[in-house]
């Protein structure tokens, strides 16, 4: 019997839309939470990072210790992929899925809840870094499992499309986070939004975990792999010790690598366009609070549009040429695009247009790219390794964005720095594209 025939039938139709739903529903929270961060940086910056904490401002130095806090967070995610991997693929995705749900929405909500510098001192900074530390540690388990989950429930030539709703909730998080911090910036006067406004969007995360923890509690796991159920030649690659098991292991480890770079300009262009863009516009180029954060809703606008159309494109042609066609764009588009946003002559069309292009292009990536990472990885450690692949690729290039995208603007006075960054990531990335095999999409999952 061939492999192929060993492989379980595709679950049920409403299974798989069961699937989606509770995959995509704790991945929007995660990204609500995290556009929120990035859309209020400035006001957590005054609030925690500054010693007179409450007043607008804050400085450059606040802002780069903001950030510094955010990346933080990141470097714990290839720790939560490591430890919540090896959970989904021991026990089956729903543990997984539950576990970090849960611990998401807590340290969200805690967030609202927390003292400000101005009330406990020089303590405040720390709880909020220490909350940020379990936000990543919960991230980074939460895209393996949701990813794995949606891609083995996906209907036969339907990968691309179903994988691509974890990239589209990522795009309903950060619009839900920067429409929130939009709607409290024209509602409220500056005093209130900094005193106690911008804790109203932290708090609403536990309402939303709440569903997403109902959703995934009646979870139903792909049916050759119950909970705990030793799966047909499912070696642990970490416990193995002849030849056979390091060869296991060194083919992992490459192919984490060949992931990492495959998604590097998605995570560096995403982040550095639907994140970081606001407290960009502010620091460096003089926009107000609330035209940061239109632009930001147009960006995460565009991404959003492109998402679906993208996966399902890529269940067509296949990946690689729809994720080329991102990550050359952004390559070449860049500089030409941030140009207009600075441009004193451009008008408000042309800038809505340029950023809408810029999210547009950060979507052909991030549609297909869930699938593709899903195919590089065998069932038996799909969660750990797609999910340590999109970890360290975050880590890094995402989680990092801010931090050195403020750092080098201040100490360079140059604006066009987040063109370079997303530019350059983007170039390798299409490097790293190339590899793909034009027929990758049309394979069953190993």
């Amino acid at each position: 019997m061939s492999p192929t025939e060993l492989l379980p039938a595709p679950p049920p139709h409403a299974a798989a839309r069961r699937a989606l739903l509770a995959g995509s529903a704790g991945n929007l929270v995660e990204w609500y939470e995290f556009g929120v961060y990035g859309c209020f940086a400035t006001v957590i910056a005054a609030n925690f990072f500054t010693p007179h904490a409450g007043a607008p401002g804050g400085g450059a130095e606040a802002l780069v210790a903001t950030y510094a806090s955010f990346a933080l967070a990141f470097f714990f995610r290839p720790v939560g992929a490591l430890l919540f991997g090896r959970i989904g693929d021991r026990f089956g995705r729903r543990p997984t899925l539950v576990l970090v749900v849960g611990l998401m929405t807590l340290a969200t909500t805690l967030i609202g809840l927390l003292p400000t510098r101005a009330d406990i001192g020089a303590v405040a900074p720390w709880l909020l870094t220490f909350l940020r530390v379990l936000q990543g540690l919960s991230a980074g388990g939460e895209f393996g499992g949701a990813v794995s989950l949606m891609v083995e429930h996906a209907p036969p030539g339907r990968r691309g499309l179903y994988g691509a709703w974890q990239s589209l909730t990522v795009a309903l998080g950060l619009l839900a986070g920067a429409g929130t911090a939009a709607a409290l910036a024209t509602a409220l006067p500056a005093e209130a939004l900094y005193a106690w406004g911008w804790r109203i969007p932290f708090l609403l995360a536990l309402p939303l975990g709440t569903v997403a923890l109902w959703l995934r509690t009646a979870l139903e796991e792909i049916p050759d792999a119950p909970p705990g159920a030793p799966q047909p030649g499912a070696a642990d690659a970490t416990d193995a010790t002849g030849p056979t098991g390091t060869s296991a292991l060194a083919e992992q480890a490459r192919a984490v690598v060949l992931g990492i770079g495959r998604i590097l300009g998605w995570s560096a262009a995403g982040y550095t366009f639907l994140v970081v863009l606001p407290s960009h516009l502010q620091s460096a180029l003089g926009a107000s609070f609330r035209d940061a954060l239109l632009a930001t809703t147009l960006v995460n606008l565009g991404f959003a549009a492109s998402i679906l159309p993208a996966g399902l494109l890529s269940d067509r042609v296949g990946r690689r040429p729809v994720m080329l066609g991102g990550a050359l764009g952004i390559a070449v588009l860049a500089h030409p695009l941030l140009h207009l946003l600075q441009s004193p002559g451009s008008s408000p069309q042309t800038r809505a247009a340029a950023v809408l292009t810029a999210g547009a292009l950060v979507g052909l990536l991030a549609g297909p790219g869930p699938a593709m990472l899903a195919e590089m990885f065998p069932r038996r450690v799909r969660c750990t390794g797609l999910g340590l692949s999109y970890a360290l690729a975050n880590a890094v290039f995402s989680g990092c964005a801010g931090l050195v995208i403020t750092a080098l603007t201040a100490r360079t006075a140059d604006t066009a720095i987040p063109a370079h960054y997303a530019a350059g990531a983007c170039a390798v990335s299409a490097a790293a594209l190339l590899t793909l095999r034009g027929d990758d999409h049309r394979k069953p999952l190993r």
